[in-house]
């Protein structure tokens, strides 16, 4: 789409296509401009003519430019898929009224974003990606006013665009962080539980089995808490308080107060990022935290976790104080720190520069700043370009941030403005890359590569990316190709989807190519739903049999997961489940998934959707009258929806003492009707009476009022 030239939607190619052509060397932009587009142009004409030294500022400070749509939904979650798009969770968006939970998916190149509904409020959950490349939504919101977790889990398919609800914790989670440990399974911790406190118990979920017992902590942590996986396959706690703990998913144990911030408050809303792991500084865990606090703070603190005796200390300042702000690492190793603001949900001392850190020289430089306040539920995501999507911000309910922006680096424009050269990747051999071993990277380039760099993708909400992780690679180069090693360990690279970026000896990246990285080379299985053999609609109540069968090309299968919404039972680890109930009306979708003896499991989980069929009930007339000692009738209609075969079982309420009542037929099959007789005694009270007829069905009622007047 284009937009006109009040921003309105129009067809044709969008100005975001031709903003991304414009980052990418090997591709023209369009020859039809749109308003905004013609707009830029001309200033961007005027500015270097009269001021031909703005242009050569992107190269020290970079660029920021706002997209030409709105934001359709509070964008309080976002992730980065593995083709591209950005997956942006919304829920009921930080508005208690709204009960039409959304997502949306933004394609960068077709430059459209697109809405769709989701079955549960997925507001505050904690997100990571699992090692298929599926975002996996942990919790969420139950209630508002007093917050209580959700218990429920669901993880997206970038290929078919859907939800799958996946096994339920044991206890809700709202605010909770996921953390993606080094053998592919993902530990969450912190979050209010379904009563309002804090849930201080650690569950690891497995891809394909489910969750743990839970492991209940020492301590109570913080919502939101900022964690990272270390090398050594620990889990350090970096904040928000003041004191740092270490857990060892091996022992399921922490190690507490491992060590204490030189910054006495709190760091809320402030944020934490792992440096850079490198074949160059060893793979030496480092990590720096920044901001937060309420007034924020614009001091950051480093500590090194490869010391035997690992300690705080304080790093340069940021150029301003920034609470609810966000920080993004660069293919380059730098991390941008943007956002936020000195008060809390206070737009009028919003935080506008852009603070670039280099790990390597401990310094801050300043770069340009961007155009709208960043405050609470705004988000920072690197991109397959190399740029930043910065957008959202919602300090009060009921309104949010619609503008989105791009950042992009000093590393993508000569010292003059004009756009850098990339260095490109032709193709990489194999894209499934196993630790430890080799791979070719194809690049006309590679005499001028400096590095070759994974990056995680990532998956950012509340001034915090779970998942955001830079690992070097060592490679030797050759001619028009680089040999490359893959990291040696999960607890390095979990395995996942990473972005494999290029950068020249002038610090430019390259556009990112997809790998994905696992334990071995190990083709996933594949699972099949054997009964029901098709989509298949029930009567409340009726029972549906389950079996499944799943396909491991190169090994074997070892577990089964379903999962039966609205059935009972609610899950089964049985490859042939049987029998399962479903009483609420509507349509579930029931999926299964396999794993096998590598522990990968089906990308795309089997699903047969179960209908449950439904009727209605009505009456007429809606109301009538009676002396004492006689009687009168009502029309009783049970309609039958679509595939609705059930007995509707009839029964009647709020009769007046005194009265009785009686069907001519207490049921029917499907649709039909019945006729209901009250007949009233000389004792029977005059007065209104309110009648409900009830229809039942195998557990489901539906019920109908009328009104029964017994004049004096």
């Amino acid at each position: 789409m284009t937009w006109d030239s009040e921003g309105e939607a129009m067809s044709g190619t969008s100005v975001v296509v031709m903003w991304r052509d414009a980052n990418r060397r090997a591709k023209q932009p369009s020859t039809r401009l749109s308003a905004p587009a013609v707009a830029l142009l001309w200033f961007g004409l005027i500015t270097a003519w009269l001021c031909p030294s703005a242009l050569g500022q992107a190269a020290t400070q970079g660029q920021w430019t706002t997209l030409p749509f709105s934001m359709p939904i509070n964008p309080v979650h976002m992730a980065l898929l593995n083709n591209g798009k950005v997956l942006i969770v919304s829920g009921s968006g930080n508005l208690p009224s709204n009960t039409s939970y959304a997502a949306a998916i933004w394609d960068p190149n077709a430059g459209t974003i697109t809405t769709q509904p989701v079955a549960w409020d997925m507001f505050c959950n904690g997100m990571a990606i699992l090692p298929d490349g599926r975002p996996f939504v942990v919790g969420g919101t139950a209630a508002y006013d007093p917050f209580l977790g959700q218990i429920r889990t669901s993880a997206y398919d970038p290929a078919t665009g859907i939800f799958t609800d996946m096994q339920s914790m044991a206890h809700g989670r709202w605010y909770p962080t996921v953390t993606t440990l080094g053998d592919g399974t993902l530990m969450t911790f912190s979050g209010l539980d379904e009563t309002g406190a804090t849930n201080t118990a650690v569950e690891i979920y497995t891809p394909g089995s489910g969750w743990s017992p839970e492991f209940t902590a020492p301590w109570t942590p913080p919502l939101y808490p900022r964690m990272h996986l270390l090398p050594n396959g620990t889990v350090f706690y970096s904040g928000s308080t003041t004191s740092s703990s270490i857990f060892d998913p091996s022992t399921h144990s922490w190690n507490m107060n491992v060590a204490q911030t030189n910054f006495s408050g709190t760091r809320t809303y402030g944020t934490s990022a792992l440096l850079p792991l490198t074949p160059a500084n060893g793979f030496r865990p480092v990590v720096i935290i920044m901001g937060g606090g309420n007034p924020a703070t614009a001091t950051t603190e480093i500590i090194d976790l490869s010391a035997s005796n690992p300690q705080w200390v304080f790093g340069p300042a940021m150029s301003q104080a920034r609470v609810e702000m966000n920080a993004t690492i660069l293919p380059n190793g730098m991390v941008v720190a943007l956002g936020g603001s000195a008060n809390d949900e206070d737009g009028s001392t919003a935080s506008f520069n852009t603070d670039i850190y280099d790990p390597v020289a401990n310094t801050f430089t300043t770069g340009a700043a961007n155009v709208y306040p960043r405050l609470y539920h705004s988000n920072s995501l690197l991109l397959p370009d190399a740029t930043l999507l910065v957008t959202g911000s919602n300090p009060a309910r009921g309104t949010y941030e619609q503008h989105s922006e791009i950042y992009s680096p000093p590393y993508l424009f000569n010292p003059d403005g004009s756009p850098a050269t990339r260095p490109a990747i032709t193709s990489v051999t194999p894209n499934a890359l196993t630790y430890n071993a080799g791979f070719q990277l194809q690049t006309p380039d590679a005499a001028s590569i400096s590095s070759v760099v994974l990056m995680r993708l990532g998956a950012v909400t509340h001034a915090f990316d779970m998942e955001q992780r830079l690992v070097g690679l060592s490679f030797t180069a050759g001619a028009g190709a680089l040999s490359v090693t893959a990291p040696s360990s999960g607890n390095i690279a979990p395995p996942g989807y990473y972005m494999l970026f290029i950068v020249n000896s002038g610090g430019v990246p390259s556009l990112a190519s997809f790998v994905q990285l696992s334990g071995a080379a190990d083709l996933p299985p594949t699972a099949t739903i054997t009964t029901p053999a098709a989509d298949t609609t029930v009567n409340p109540g009726q029972p549906v049999s389950f079996s499944g069968t799943g396909n491991d090309p190169d090994g074997s299968i070892t577990a089964y997961s379903w999962v039966f919404p609205g059935g009972s039972p609610g899950s089964s680890m049985l490859a042939t489940p049987g029998n399962v109930s479903f009483s609420t009306p509507g349509a579930h979708q029931v999926s299964l998934t396999v794993t096998d003896n590598a522990g990968l499991t089906n990308q795309s989980p089997a699903t047969r959707t179960i209908t449950v069929a439904d009727f209605s009930l009505s009456a007429s007339p809606a109301s009538q009258l009676v002396l004492p000692a006689l009687g009168t009738s009502y029309n009783v209609t049970a309609t039958a929806g679509a595939g609705f075969t059930g007995t509707v079982m009839f029964s009647v309420s709020g009769l007046p003492s005194g009265a009785s009542a009686s069907f001519s037929s207490n049921s029917v099959s499907g649709s039909g009707s019945t006729t209901m007789s009250v007949h009233t005694s000389l004792t029977t009270p005059p007065g209104s009476y309110q009648l409900t007829i009830n229809g039942s069905s195998e557990g489901l009622t539906h019920s109908v009022t009328v009104t029964l007047n017994v004049l004096l």
